[in-house]
């Protein structure tokens, strides 16, 4: 595995976050778009129950160069 390429996911149980840290380009978008989920010096660094769906999906929208996207929990 290629430390430099890492796919990781976090959950909030109705959205998923998924972070590509290979496409990253650390425009910091996220991190001042959603400063209670996006937290570069912790780990892990991404927390999705600290804000809205609604907001998340929001802020990934706002990703530059692609390395977050989502998807939407199954609710069954």
């Amino acid at each position: 595995m290629n430390p430099n390429d890492l796919t990781k996911e976090y959950s909030n149980g109705e959205v998923t976050i998924v972070w590509q840290s290979g496409k990253c380009i650390h425009s910091a978008n996220c991190v001042k778009n959603n400063p209670d989920v996006f937290h570069p010096k912790e780990k892990p660094w991404i927390i999705p129950e600290r804000s809205t769906t609604e907001k998340i999906i929001s802020t990934i929208h706002k990703c530059p160069s692609g390395a977050l996207s989502f998807y939407m929990n199954d609710k069954s």
